[in-house]
């Protein structure tokens, strides 16, 4: 049947309308128009208003609600009257019973009536806001109610979100908003005013009772009582090995025995909070004496990795770049093969003499209001940070020597080693923002003259825009395949902020079972120079790739001060890079024909200044990098550019 012989064309043309709207933008919408569309094509019936609709398969309030609003406008707009709306049960019958005979007269068989949807039994997701306070409501304590404060303190520990706190920045949402859900479910018992009072009803002590019987049954999996009782967060990475939940829980069961870890940063995930009742919130835990052991943790008494009572609160060391000052030598020159590398004895750090240690910088927040929120979070988790401001990154992690002084005594300066793991943290708001202002070329280029093995960019999702989010989806994609394809480092996407922190504590585990169960060789910071750092870095690597050699935490600082070891060629480096489309690559090809600005600016003087040397001047950078064919190569558009900045034009 065309469409211009439907019965109903003017419903139909508003279905098919928004059905290739949704079809355009991809959604998963489109096929419910597309059901919508074709069920009210076939049919022979003429309908008065579009509430009339509901009869037919594939459509539904929705649909019939978002047609009456357009028929409302439309009939606003041609000045016609609004159809009466159907009311009572008596004309849904007769269009039923019209269906039927039409289906009959055509021979074919009435479409089944809807069957009616089979309310589920409702469990709360395990770790939720509406599965804490379920549980806490169900030890309420003798008066059988509790108040909203008291409430909130014992639900906490069941959920993985905050209370009190919004999980993203943007967004007013908190954990306690699941009450009204469980009050509109009619779980819960609300009395008093002003001061509020809460209590399970009967069905909601129903629910509690499956919840638990849930528990009971995943800790009793495979006969074993002390099964670790976690639920892995939802998140999406970009690897897919394999990933094994049971090498990055921290509250994972252990026979004892120390083992080697089987994972890789690039297999993390992150972990399952633990389902810590309020009987059982963490408790400090002795090492062991043996001081190469490492701390083996009852996942039945779900307890977290703390040394000490007070080690729940964040560490903070105020640093300045002025203890850094001319700590690091520029040096003469790059060594130009292996016998102009120094040659020195390694410090070495043997195993239990150091714990590694997660570095936040203190200019990572949640939001401006709630500038303490991730450390907090991550103190909650068993990670004690550091909090200080960084040089580069957002988060990396040291070997912090127990002993004060030691590193002093054998060479290097503090008593901090900073191992080959360092973390960029953007939301997608911010990941636009340095797109746009060049920050983003700027960071990657500082992350690999660190001479840092391991980079991960954590990218965290935000609620954009729509507009915006159209505007830079490709810019945004390009960027993420860009950290991954051209820099190869690692990409791990995030949905919010507290599984940011989950990840972040994940790592912070595995590199404790790693580097602390192993001896650790730091090179003497007076060997190093900006010059021979990254050279010797890589022929340590290449000779030795078994055994890694670090650097003191000061001198790290010093190397990737973005003012204090600043060469004329790094600065010109970023001046090239302010110009679109010049990548890092093409400007190190630029500055190996043109070592400093003063060459280049005389260069295309040297071109002329009539008609002729103008054009001179636009070929100039493609003609002298005409022999690369890769990335690094400039083409006439981008050499144009340069001129009309760098030229006389």
């Amino acid at each position: 049947m065309a469409d211009d012989t439907c019965t109903n064309p003017l419903f139909l043309g508003w279905i098919k309308e928004w059905w290739d709207i949704e079809r355009e933008r991809n959604s998963k919408g489109a096929p419910t128009y597309k059901r919508a569309y074709n069920s009210l094509k076939s049919c022979p019936l003429i309908f008065q208003h579009p509430s009339e609709l509901d009869v037919l398969s594939g459509i539904g309030p929705k649909i019939c609600q978002r047609l009456t609003d357009k028929l409302k406008r439309h009939c606003e707009e041609n000045g016609l009257p609004m159809p009466k709306h159907p009311k009572g049960s008596k004309r849904k019958r007769e269009l039923e019973n019209a269906l039927a005979e039409a289906a009959v007269a055509q021979n074919e068989q009435p479409s089944p009536p809807k069957k009616a949807r089979t309310a589920r039994t409702y469990v709360p997701k395990l770790n939720s806001g509406a599965y804490a306070l379920l549980m806490a409501l169900s030890d309420p304590g003798p008066s059988g109610y509790m108040d909203k404060t008291a409430l909130i303190a014992k639900a906490q520990p069941y959920s993985e979100y905050s209370f009190t706190v919004p999980s993203m920045a943007n967004r007013s949402y908190t954990a306690w908003d699941s009450m009204k859900y469980l009050d509109k479910k009619e779980l819960v018992h609300i009395r008093g005013r002003p001061t509020k009072r809460y209590s399970l009803t009967d069905e909601g002590w129903q629910v509690v009772k499956r919840m638990k019987e849930a528990r009971d049954l995943v800790d009793g999996v495979g006969g074993n009582a002390t099964a670790s009782r976690t639920a892995t967060a939802s998140g999406s990475g970009t690897s897919n090995v394999n990933r094994n939940d049971e090498n990055i829980n921290p509250n994972r069961p252990d026979s004892g025995v120390k083992r080697e870890s089987r994972y890789t940063p690039l297999d993390l995930k992150p972990f399952g909070s633990a389902t810590v009742s309020p009987e059982k919130l963490p408790q400090p835990k002795p090492r062991t004496a043996t001081s190469e052991s490492i701390v083996i943790l009852d996942s039945d008494e779900e307890d977290f990795r703390y040394d000490e009572v007070e080690d729940r609160k964040p560490i903070i060391r105020e640093t300045t770049n002025r203890e850094y000052i001319d700590l690091v030598a520029d040096g003469d020159a790059v060594p130009a093969d292996e016998s102009s590398l120094p040659h020195f004895t390694p410090i070495r750090l043997a195993p239990g003499s150091f714990t590694v240690e997660l570095v936040l910088d203190t200019r990572e927040v949640q939001a401006k209001n709630n500038r303490d929120h991730i450390q907090e979070e991550l103190c909650k988790l068993g990670v004690r940070p550091i909090m200080r401001s960084l040089e580069l990154g957002d988060v990396l992690w040291i070997a912090k020597c127990k002993q004060p002084g030691w590193l002093n005594r054998l060479g290097a300066e503090g008593d901090e080693v900073v191992l080959d793991y360092i973390v960029e943290r953007k939301r997608l708001d911010d990941l636009i923002g340095s797109i746009k202002d060049g920050r983003f070329r700027e960071q990657k280029y500082r992350l690999k003259r660190s001479g840092m093995k391991k980079v991960i960019y954590v990218i965290e999702s935000f609620n954009l825009d729509q507009d915006i989010r159209n505007k830079y989806h490709e810019a945004m994609d390009t960027a993420m395949a860009s950290i991954q394809v051209v820099n190869g480092y690692f990409l791990k996407k995030t949905d919010t902020i507290a599984e940011s922190i989950k990840y972040l504590a994940a790592v912070t585990y595995m590199l404790k079972e790693i580097y602390e169960a192993k001896p650790l060789f730091v090179i003497p910071t007076k060997v190093l120079t900006a010059k021979n750092y990254l050279p010797l870095i890589k022929h340590l690597r290449e000779k030795e790739p078994s055994r890694g050699h670090y650097i003191s935490y000061p001198a790290f600082a010093s190397l990737v001060s973005k003012s204090e070891m600043m060469t004329l060629g790094d600065v010109f480096l970023k001046m090239l890079m302010c110009i679109r489309r010049l990548s890092g690559e093409k400007a190190i090809e630029i500055r190996k024909v043109w070592k400093t600005p003063y060459e280049l600016v005389k260069a295309f003087e040297a071109c002329g200044t009539d008609e002729n040397g103008k054009k001179k001047q636009r070929a100039l950078v493609a003609s002298m990098l005409s022999h690369l064919v890769d990335r690094r190569s400039v083409d006439n558009g981008l050499s144009e550019k340069i001129a009309e900045v760098w030229g006389f034009l």
